[in-house]
């Protein structure tokens, strides 16, 4: 079965994607454009597999059409380049709604208290089967390389860290002898995040990673990728994880 899943992978992988998804890419995910040619025709490969694989609904009367799989495709997979992937092995679905959407959420509160109400969100992963994003914010995010802020990123970062099981903002390496060093360097910089936003100091990352493990990694996922240079000079070992972690080099783009 793995050997029939490779195949079928690598075959998709080298189809050529059609010139009118490739003008989409180039127009709403800018980022692509920073990447060196050979990073491009890679991830182009990854658009067609997980396009393949993956099930797009639109919500509250949303036609999804090219353009929002495509784009979306596109932001999810560039966290994939140079790593062994599965593409998202947990996620089946994406769910799409024009704008932002309320979701009614409960949260236990300990002894057997459980308050509920409701949530503005722009997106969600979901442990398993979807995540869930506004398109508007989808298109938001991408449009602005450079803010730090991008949904796609956000959620498909938690589906990494859930690959192995919940969500606790320790994805699965690749090699055990990278544990430590992660759990001891993004340990150490949420709490110093936490302490930055209780006493109302500026920071690079988004203080919303100060909620909890995976938040941070989610946010500084963002951040690797979209403030790639502050990062580096602000937090050169959370920097140094996360560019082992996905293989990549944002700093150095040139073209960025």
């Amino acid at each position: 079965m793995f050997s029939f899943k490779r195949r079928r992978r690598d075959r998709l992988r080298a189809i050529p994607l059609p010139q009118s998804w490739l003008k989409i890419i180039g127009r709403n995910v800018p980022f692509y454009r920073c990447l060196p040619e050979a990073d491009q025709r890679e991830l182009q490969g990854h658009v067609q597999v997980f396009l393949d694989e993956k099930h797009f609904e639109g919500c509250r009367g949303l036609q999804v059409t090219d353009e929002i799989r495509v784009t979306i495709a596109a932001q999810a997979c560039l966290l994939l380049l140079h790593r062994d992937t599965d593409y998202y092995p947990t996620m089946k679905s994406i769910l799409v709604y024009p704008s932002i959407y309320i979701a009614h959420v409960s949260e236990s509160m300990g002894n057997g208290m459980v308050t509920e109400g409701d949530s503005v969100r722009l997106g969600e992963s979901w442990h398993h089967g979807a995540v869930v994003l506004s398109w508007d914010d989808v298109l938001r995010g991408a449009s602005d390389i450079h803010d730090g802020h991008n949904v796609v990123l956000h959620e498909f970062a938690h589906q990494l860290d859930q690959e192995g099981g919940e969500a606790h903002g320790s994805p699965i390496l690749p090699r055990r002898s990278m544990y430590i060093a992660w759990a001891r360097v993004l340990g150490t910089e949420y709490v110093h995040l936490q302490q930055d936003a209780a006493h109302g100091r500026r920071t690079v990352l988004d203080k919303y990673g100060a909620t909890n493990p995976a938040e941070f990694f989610a946010v500084a996922t963002e951040c690797f990728f979209e403030k790639a240079v502050q990062l580096k000079r602000k937090h050169p070992e959370l920097y140094e994880e996360l560019k082992l972690y996905y293989q990549q080099d944002p700093a150095e783009l040139p073209r960025c």
